[in-house]
């Protein structure tokens, strides 16, 4: 193939320039790349199709995300093969060639490791759809964790694979590492400890990402579990970072955890209100409670309370089977105005702060 299009091609083509090369053998390497490019993007598309007419053939949904997701690696890895079998045309000399081998062979390492990464959140989603993920609560934040682990890991393996690939001494540059590493941990100190911060959240539970939470004061919806810090959003939609180190040391209170939501409040009518007066007050609130039917039946209190410094004051504590605050709001809302048809119906009123003066004369 060399001597054949040494004996075709234009003169000029023929010089010799960097490196021992012809011209055209310089050509040959640029220009053979983008052919291969272009090549291995049919070919990548085509292989797809035909993995995809496979998967398609199973009742799994995962195998089809996997070959979607393996398009680009795909693509990449025939341009490498393609190019490796036209650089036998170009007659290289043997230190150019074994070069761009070695390059060829790092590229296919990187191809391989790069599907790998694009296929963990497909598996780590395939996990969070199994009967043990939904059995357990903590795999909400634990599946997540561990994918961002697993490519980390990946992307390590990769590229201690292309560094040995390459020709360099693995094994001297992690003695090194384990030479340097007393420095390292120090420095590395706090980021270990967000991460084993992170795994102890996730394992332990307190919370889930979208879980509505109060953390000492903090209050705002758990938007993301990282591998250093949990991002809260807050009620003025602004977003807080705190170190998982941290965060596992905090007090940690969960609304969305709560099966029903207590209303509390003292309600106060005025001192003129007669005795049966109160006695039909006390009762309606009570019938109002017990006939809402979100009410939760196992505990409530009305009861005359205490003599206040200008009302007469009813206290009422009652639970509601729901865990929606909005549902909630609503259902508090119905409850008073109930109430206050109660107070009125009774012929008695609400009362306010205010205060008596007796003036006497000397």
């Amino acid at each position: 193939m060399a001597e054949w299009l040494r004996a075709h091609l234009p003169r000029w083509l023929l010089h010799e320039g960097p490196l021992q090369m012809e011209h055209w053998q310089w050509l040959g390497l640029v220009g053979g790349l983008a052919i291969a490019w272009l090549v291995g993007r049919v070919a990548g598309r085509a292989t797809s199709s035909v993995l995809r007419r496979l998967v398609d053939r199973t009742a799994a949904a995962w195998d089809d995300e996997v070959v979607h997701r393996l398009g680009p690696p795909l693509t990449m890895g025939w341009t490498i093969a393609l190019y490796w079998g036209a650089r036998l045309g170009l007659d290289l000399p043997r230190r150019v060639d074994s070069t761009v081998v070695r390059c060829l062979r790092s590229a296919l390492v990187v191809a391989f490791f790069w599907g790998l990464v694009r296929t963990v959140d497909i598996f780590a989603g395939a996990i969070g759809r199994t009967q043990w993920a939904c059995a357990n609560p903590a795999s909400k934040s634990l599946v997540p964790l561990g994918g961002r682990v697993a490519k980390t890991l990946v992307v390590i393996m990769g590229v201690i694979m292309v560094v040995a690939d390459l020709g360099y001494p693995v094994a001297s540059l992690l003695a090194g590492l384990g030479v340097g590493g007393i420095a390292v941990a120090l420095a590395s100190q706090k980021t270990v400890e967000n991460l084993f911060g992170a795994f102890s959240i996730g394992v332990d539970q307190p919370f889930c990402v979208g879980d509505f939470v109060r953390l000492e004061g903090l209050v705002g919806t758990v938007e993301s579990l990282g591998l250093r810090s949990t991002r809260i959003r807050t009620l003025d939609r602004t977003l807080v970072s705190i170190p998982n180190s941290k965060l596992a040391e905090m007090q940690s209170e969960s609304y969305t955890a709560r099966d029903r939501i207590r209303l509390a409040c003292d309600i106060g009518v005025e001192y003129g209100t007669r005795i049966e007066q109160m006695r039909q007050i006390l009762e309606g609130f009570g019938r109002v409670l017990r006939e809402h039917p979100k009410f939760w039946p196992e505990s409530h209190v009305v009861r005359f309370k205490a003599f206040g410094e200008s009302a007469l004051v009813i206290e009422v504590m009652a639970w509601f089977t729901t865990s929606d605050w909005n549902e909630f709001m609503a259902i508090r809302e119905q409850i008073l105005l109930a109430f206050m048809q109660v107070v009125e119906g009774a012929g008695a009123s609400f009362a306010f702060p205010s205060r008596t003066v007796y003036l006497r004369q000397s």
